[in-house]
């Protein structure tokens, strides 16, 4: 039986990670690096460092995505979906399409890249708490087939984007996990999301400048800090992991206790 070390170690190891050039994702592949892998970074720049190889990618655009995978080659063993941009950019159709449509249309391309007991494991947020009472909207998006028919279910609904789209995205996300890991599970391979909280990341820079800190600062934190990237980072390299084996169509919160509180109050007032 192997060690847990055994578990957690990814020697022999190809994987991909987008968004590698800043915040969760640059944490990642330096862990990734450090537990044996070898690591194929997506970004629109270059990291500093981290990786054994750069494919510079733009999840807006399906093209660049299609030419992206070709140059990943294969085999893949794991695909690490951590890139994303928040509703401060100001653009709610572009926000879902990267942080969902892109998103979706490069796993579907790297599947056939993709090891049995390979993993994906895909970065969701806190903002997508309430998944389960939003699946109808997200259903909608979820059923569109490709990525200009996402941009045009997006253009007809625009109240589904009125808060800036990104909780729709994450949501999104989520519902895509759910749905795809029963198929993915019959050829072996697993598919997770992890739900960060509050992150000190170049998204949080967004948020703030959008939305000023106090909009921040009124978020609950129960541990009294917000997130740092190597935390999230260490969450999505246990997902990606032979440790967790077993686990499958999950959404790990790490969100320091925030939804935990939610609960509590809701048992408070019964």
């Amino acid at each position: 039986m192997s060690t847990i070390d055994d578990l957690l170690r990814y020697d022999g190891r190809r994987v991909v990670v987008t968004g590698c050039a800043s915040g969760i994702g640059a944490q990642l592949c330096d862990q990734l690096t450090a537990l044996g892998a070898e690591v194929v970074g997506l970004d629109m720049r270059r990291p500093s460092s981290g990786v054994d190889e750069f494919v510079e990618i733009d999840l807006a655009d399906p093209g660049s995505i299609d030419r992206a995978v070709n140059a990943v080659g294969g085999p893949v063993d794991a695909l690490f979906n951590v890139a994303g941009v928040s509703s401060g950019i100001g653009n709610p159709v572009l926000v879902v399409t990267i942080n969902f449509l892109g998103t979706r249309h490069l796993t579907e391309a790297m599947l056939p890249q993709l090891q049995p007991g390979a993993s994906i494991v895909c970065v969701s947020s806190l903002a997508a708490a309430n998944y389960r009472e939003n699946l109808p909207q997200a259903a909608g998006l979820l059923a569109t087939g490709s990525m200009a028919e996402g941009v045009e279910w997006c253009h007809d609904h625009p109240d589904a984007l009125a808060d800036g789209g990104y909780r729709l995205s994450k949501e999104a996300i989520i519902g895509y996990a759910v749905t795809t890991a029963v198929p993915l599970g019959a050829k072996g391979i697993r598919i997770n999301c992890s739900g960060p909280g509050v992150t000190d990341t170049p998204i949080l820079d967004q948020l703030r400048s959008a939305y000023g800190q106090g909009r921040l600062d009124d978020i609950p934190k129960p541990l009294g800090r917000v997130s740092n990237p190597t935390e999230q980072a260490a969450v999505l390299a246990f997902l990606g992991s032979r440790a967790a084996g077993y686990i499958t169509g999950q959404v790990i919160w790490a969100d320091g206790g925030n939804i935990a509180a939610r609960h509590a109050a809701d048992y408070e007032k019964g």
